[in-house]
This record gives structure tokens, C-alpha cells and sequence, in this order.
């Protein structure tokens, strides 16, 4: 068993947003293609506490040297009042001869850069006819920074960034964070999430909502919102919006701001594609003018896997990781001792 911990994770992944982007872009089309196999993902709850959860996501990525595994991702919000992250995982890859496995990865930042890169894919597929140069983020924590940073990648224009968080000090830290990141980055901090939301027509939702909490009346036309933690929009915003998902069966499940809108209406009938589906086309999608765009991305387990595979085989000629040979039982029959 080889083990790459956090150090490793960051040396193969960190300045290489372009890198990660195009996996992603990859693991999209694979999907679409019919080239994966996505179980829905597994949530483990806990009687009388709404706010924390374990997900189990397993995935098959069936690229020319395909790859098996399964992500185990713990959100604890209190976490950060402790000192801690919110979010932390890991991952496991799986020898598709044997089955037996192989890797064990530190997972949060894997996924916290997926889902970064997913976003920023998103942003740059689902483009307005004028050039964004400026976002807004509400939420202001990891999975922010980390949009940020790929969305700085793949828009040059990028120049100003707006922040909200229902605690302002931490909203405060987090533009201090920025300023000092990216020097010529305008960066302003929001009264209210009504200000964020109206201040630029790319928004990215990260918190920690469990239950719909905004809607889009404050956005400008032809805004795109990438809704990336998935339950902040009331149903109503989302029927009223062009939706846009990575897999609709997995988006629609789970209390999402999509499935209570399913719930509500009786269909799907309001998503109008998937980013697989656009990019696949290879044709250009056309952002609504007259209307919010919302990317709502469940998180697939083909994209950590995606990432993993590539932090993986880029460790080994770094040699990189520790390797505990006796991690699993010998062989029936070999000797011992």
C-alpha cells in the first residue's frame, strides 16, 4: 500500500490549476461518453444532528488505463470553531487486476481542488458574450479561495472579487487573504449577501447551508451562479433559472435545492443539459441573457478519482509517499515467519 498524505497531495497539485482543469474536462466527457460507473453515493447521517455527515463515493473512471476507487468524506461545519477544517477525507484506489488496494490518499484537498476546477470549467463552458471581470463569492472558506484561485486561471480578465459570509470577521480574513494572494485583485467586502449577489454576473455559492436560504432576485440578467454547495437556492429560483448540471440522477437526490424543484414540479423538465453534454457537442453554449444561469455540479466521484489517479502516478518518479508493504494479509500458502 502507498500512502500520500496532504505534503505529497499539495506538491503534485499545488500551481497546477491548468493541469487539474483539463482532468477535470476529461473525467466530464468520459461521463458522458458512458465511459464511468457512478453508484449514488452513500450518506451516513446521525440521529438528532442535521449539520454533520460522512459520504462515501465510489467510481470507475474508464480511461485507456482506467481507475477504481471510492472517496470517504466527513463534513463537520463546527469543525471550524475548533481550529479545524470543515471538510476532511480520504481516498482509495483499487488495482483493477486484482481488486486488491493500492493507494491511500489524503482526499480534502483532492476534493477541494475538483470541485474548484469544476467550477472554473463551468465558468469558462457556460461563458457570457462579455467577458467576466469580476465574482462574487458567498461563503468564505476553503472551497472559496480554492474557486478563486481556478477561477484566476482560466479568466485573464478577472479583476475584482466580492465577498460575503454571515460572519463578517471570518469575511474580513478571507479578503485579507485575497489581497495578499493576488496584489492587483480588487477586492471588496459586501454588507449583505444582496450586494454580493448583485455585484457581478458570476457568483459562486459555497457554504454550509443544509436548507434553502437565497434566491436570485437580486442577480443581474445573464448572471451565472455556480451553485457548488448545492442547497443554498430556494426551488422557486431554481425553476425560474437555465439549469445546468453534471448528472442529473445524482444532483436530483439528497434534499438539494434540484430536488425539492423536482419535488415541487413533478419533473426534470428544468434542467436544460448537462456540462458533459455541452462540452461533448463542441459547440458553444449560449448563456442566457435574459435570464440566471445556475451550474449546479453534485460532486462526482469520477472527478476525485480523476485527480487522485493524477496525483498518483506524478508522486511516483518524485518518489513521493510511504509504501507499508505488509498493509495487507499474505497470500494463502506463502510462508510466514
Amino acid at each position: 500500500m502507498l500512502i500520500l498524505g496532504a505534503a505529497a497531495v499539495h506538491q503534485v497539485l499545488d500551481d497546477a490549476e491548468v493541469e487539474v482543469v483539463a482532468a477535470v474536462r476529461r473525467a466530464y466527457l468520459l461521463h458522458d461518453g458512458g465511459g464511468t460507473a457512478l453508484p449514488h453515493s452513500v450518506f451516513l447521517r446521525f440521529p438528532d444532528d442535521p449539520r454533520n455527515r460522512i459520504v462515501g463515493l465510489p467510481a470507475y473512471l474508464g480511461e485507456d488505463e482506467p481507475v477504481a476507487g471510492i472517496k470517504w468524506i466527513a463534513s463537520f461545519p463546527g469543525n471550524t470553531a475548533r481550529g479545524l477544517e470543515r471538510a476532511s477525507a480520504v481516498i482509495i484506489l483499487n488495482s483493477m487486476a486484482t481488486g486488491q488496494p493500492e493507494v491511500l490518499l489524503e482526499g480534502s484537498v483532492i476534493s477541494a481542488r475538483r470541485t474548484a476546477a469544476s467550477a472554473a470549467l463551468a465558468a469558462v463552458t457556460l461563458a457570457s458574450s462579455v467577458p467576466e471581470t469580476g465574482v462574487s463569492l458567498i461563503g468564505c472558506g476553503v472551497i472559496g479561495f480554492e474557486v478563486l484561485a481556478y477561477l484566476r486561471a482560466v479568466l485573464p480578465d478577472l479583476a475584482a472579487v466580492t465577498v460575503f459570509d454571515l460572519d463578517g470577521a471570518r469575511a474580513e480574513a478571507f479578503a485579507a487573504r485575497c489581497q495578499e494572494r493576488w496584489p492587483d485583485l480588487k477586492t471588496e467586502v459586501a454588507v449583505s449577501v444582496q450586494e454580493a449577489l448583485c455585484a457581478h454576473r458570476l457568483v459562486c455559492l459555497a457554504t454550509t447551508a443544509t436548507a434553502p436560504h437565497l434566491n436570485t432576485d437580486a442577480c443581474r440578467r445573464g448572471t451565472l451562479v455556480l451553485h457548488v454547495s448545492l442547497r443554498d437556492l430556494t426551488p422557486g429560483s431554481i425553476l425560474t433559472a437555465v439549469n445546468v448540471v453534471d448528472d442529473a440522477d445524482h444532483v436530483c437526490r439528497e434534499s438539494t435545492s434540484l430536488h425539492l424543484a423536482e419535488q415541487l414540479c413533478g419533473s426534470r423538465e428544468f434542467i436544460a443539459t448537462s456540462i458533459g453534454s455541452v462540452l461533448n457537442s463542441g459547440k458553444p453554449f449560449r448563456r442566457a441573457e435574459d435570464r440566471v444561469t445556475v451550474f449546479s455540479p453534485f460532486g462526482l466521484g469520477s472527478l476525485d478519482l480523476a485527480l487522485a489517479d493524477l496525483v498518483h502516478r506524478r508522486a511516483a518518479p518524485l518518489g513521493l509517499g510511504t509504501r507499508v508493504p505488509d498493509f495487507l494479509p499474505a497470500a494463502a500458502g506463502a510462508a510466514v515467519g
